[in-house]
């Protein structure tokens, strides 16, 4: 097996590629890897009406687990995004009110705004 880091839009993954068999085509196994020295500025997800969450990866609004216009506490799930068939919960980055920008059973890419909390 060989192991490659590669960069795709500022997200580093480390990839392990093993050769299976000579006619047969390599299978490639991404693994994300912890960014070096580059921390998040908070800045960047925050714009006047509040803080923005993103979706880190692409998945199905499978459940809201507020209302929207609720009071949140900071690191407090608000919403389940479904990807490859887990379910993961999405908390809030900081204590406010929440705005969702997704409804339930919809489908989003990464980085998507999810909701402001503000």
């Amino acid at each position: 097996m060989r192991n490659f880091i590669v960069t795709v839009d500022g997200k580093r993954y480390e990839v392990g590629v093993e050769e299976v068999g000579a006619s047969a085509t390599p299978a490639p196994r991404v693994v994300p890897v912890a960014a070096e020295a580059a921390p998040a500025a908070p800045a960047a997800n925050q714009n006047a009406e509040g803080q923005k969450v993103l979706s880190p990866f692409p998945g199905l609004i499978k459940n809201l687990l507020v209302q929207n216009g609720a009071q949140v506490k900071k690191d407090q799930p608000i919403l389940v995004l479904e990807a490859m068939k887990m379910d993961n919960d999405i908390t809030a980055p900081c204590d406010g009110t929440v705005s969702f920008c997704v409804t339930k059973g919809a489908n989003v890419e990464s980085d998507a705004v999810l909701a402001v909390i503000g």
